[in-house]
């Protein structure tokens, strides 16, 4: 679930010092797994604060393609996608539509990541307004709407994944009967496949390959499960059910496997996929991710447990084997992984950062940079 920037009602840079310059244009990342290809090193003091900039509620990811930054928020029931010059912080566009924030027991406002390919971006509200505009201009290129175009089912928290692009196609957890799952012409909006009845989860969809075949992996409702990306025949799936369904966490794929979890009570579990048989490696309740997804480094598994909220612990499993290797209190939040150190933030808006490693977790750095309550990765 990408509940994941705003509720500090701001966006921040902070100055990482010899950190090499990478594009981060989707949610969890190019890779998809959440880890950056950046080198990381940290100061002897605070980082510095190069900007820092107003866009309203929601729970939506920053991310970076090429000089450019991008976001949305929602103020005064407009939801408004924001486009800034990544090193100073200027405004560059604004695309907004009016939409309420919808508030549902957290702030309310959006709930997905833009997605930037090329000279397009994409982005999703919580009632399933599917923009791809100019990434330039912000201008509109073609809209659709999940709920009014396919009849789908808004999940009781809103919509919440974000779109994925997968060659020249764009994949969108819809949730309508027939239209379960879209995939359009990423240039055009044009209806290429539509597949499935399963109501819409709150992860992104996934693009891998298992035994040579292109794949869509979605975290639905109450199943994982798997697509050909080229015409969205059902490949495979296992049911998860989670209380309220919430399959939010967006599923890892590490070669054959999947790692999913879930939280109210649910846990994780670590399936291995083999033509159309999907078999369970192991699964239990070590790792328990209600909102924010894990990373998977060197045969480890880093995740923040539990409910979202500050008592939730980070904690660190092993990969084969799903046995706990430690727990740390951080103060919930969520995290990514560069240079081989966990880039956490925590739910009270507290940037801590350490060496991710199966013996410990020992922060190097920990700064106060948001306040209120922050979903963010």
């Amino acid at each position: 679930m990408n509940r994941c920037t705003l509720l500090a009602a701001c966006a921040a840079a902070f100055l990482l010092p010899s950190a090499a310059r990478a594009d981060w244009p989707s949610y969890r990342g190019p890779a998809q797994n959440g880890i950056s290809s950046e080198s990381l090193t940290l100061p002897a003091g605070e980082l510095r604060q190069l900007w820092k900039t107003n866009v309203g509620i929601g729970t939506s990811s920053v991310v970076v393609s090429g000089e450019r930054a991008f976001t949305m928020g929602n103020a005064g029931d407009k939801d408004t996608v924001f486009c800034f010059d990544a090193a100073s912080g200027r405004l560059l566009w604004k695309h907004e539509y009016p939409l309420a924030k919808d508030a549902r027991m957290f702030e309310g406002g959006p709930a997905s990541t833009p997605n930037v390919d090329g000279q397009r971006v994409y982005t999703v509200s919580h009632q399933g307004d599917l923009f791809c505009l100019d990434a330039a201009t912000g201008k509109p290129v073609w809209y659709k709407h999940y709920q009014r175009d396919f009849r789908g089912q808004r999940p009781e928290w809103g919509f919440a994944g974000s779109p994925l692009v997968a060659g020249n196609l764009l994949i969108c957890d819809v949730g309508g009967r027939g239209a379960s799952t879209v995939a359009f012409d990423k240039a055009t909006g044009k209806v290429i496949w539509k597949s499935g009845d399963d109501g819409a989860g709150y992860a992104t969809p996934v693009a891998a390959t298992f035994s040579g075949k292109k794949t869509i992996v979605l975290f639905k409702a109450e199943h994982l499960v798997g697509l050909d990306a080229g015409n969205g025949r059902e490949l495979w799936r296992q049911q998860w059910k989670t209380s309220y369904d919430v399959n939010a966490a967006t599923p890892i794929v590490v070669g054959n496997r999947i790692l999913v979890t879930s939280g109210y009570g649910r846990g994780a579990g670590l399936f291995e996929v083999s033509g159309s048989k999907v078999s369970e490696r192991w699964q239990n309740k070590n790792l328990k991710a209600h909102i924010n997804t894990p990373v998977i480094w060197q045969g480890a598994i880093y995740g923040v447990s539990d409910q979202a909220g500050p008592r939730a612990p980070l904690v660190c499993l092993d990969l084969e084997t799903g046995q706990m290797q430690w727990e740390e209190k951080l103060g919930g939040g969520a995290l990514v992984l560069a240079g081989g150190k966990l880039v956490v933030l925590s739910e009270a808006g507290e940037l801590i950062i350490g060496d991710a490693t199966p013996g410990g977790f020992k922060p190097a750095l920990r700064q106060q940079v948001l306040g209120k309550r922050c979903w963010v990765q």
